[in-house]
């Protein structure tokens, strides 16, 4: 399957602050264009969170309270995101979780569909005995070396799901069959389940 002719796509990744339910604290959007993540238009943003960042989420991302503290709060830079997300496809890991986290925070926004390499992972190498980010990276060894920040950073966990999704990709003779794998029921962009035949 060439790339290239997909449907404008973005790889996002969230991080948030450790409370359930969770205060964004960074998003990043990633275009997938001509077959290859673009780092060059990518969408980044971090957010001083609502409620501060708990000790474990820290630990995970690195960000701290004094880090964000300068930071814009999500209602000034929530329109932004939005604008930026638009009705693009979104690809991310264990997509449910993302999706759920910013729609939450964007109301109004309603992607085109959703792609989650976990699923599509699982569907693609059966089999393997973990299938988290970083197992798959082990696993497949993508080429990091463009990848910014940090693993467990928004940016760089984008970047790294990105040519995850594209190496799986090439195992896909079309996107409707890479959509059948990777789309969860009941997200946006599910195929929809063929219906019995009726005698009516």
């Amino acid at each position: 399957m060439n790339p290239s002719s997909w449907p404008a796509l973005l790889v996002v990744d969230v991080e948030g602050n450790g409370t359930n339910p969770p205060d964004l604290v960074e998003v990043a959007a990633l275009p997938v264009r001509e077959g290859r993540p673009d780092k060059s238009t990518a969408g980044a943003w971090l957010t001083k969170p609502r409620r501060p960042v708990t000790p474990f989420a820290t630990r995970v991302h690195g960000l701290t309270n004094q880090v964000l503290d300068g930071k814009p709060g999500w209602e000034e830079i929530a329109d932004d995101v939005h604008a930026f997300l638009g009705t693009a496809w979104i690809a991310a890991h264990n997509a449910h979780v993302d999706y759920r986290v910013l729609s939450a925070h964007l109301p109004k926004w309603q992607p085109a569909g959703v792609i989650d390499t976990l699923r599509l992972a699982k569907a693609t190498y059966p089999g393997l005995p973990k299938y988290s980010l970083d197992a798959l990276i082990e696993f497949m060894q993508p080429d990091l070396t463009e990848a910014p920040a940090q693993r467990h950073r928004a940016t760089f966990d984008a970047f790294a799901t990105a040519q995850i999704l594209l190496a799986m990709a090439t195992r896909y003779e079309t996107w409707d069959q890479l959509v059948a794998a990777a789309v969860p029921p009941g997200l946006p962009g599910a195929p929809e389940p063929e219906q019995e035949p009726t005698l009516w």
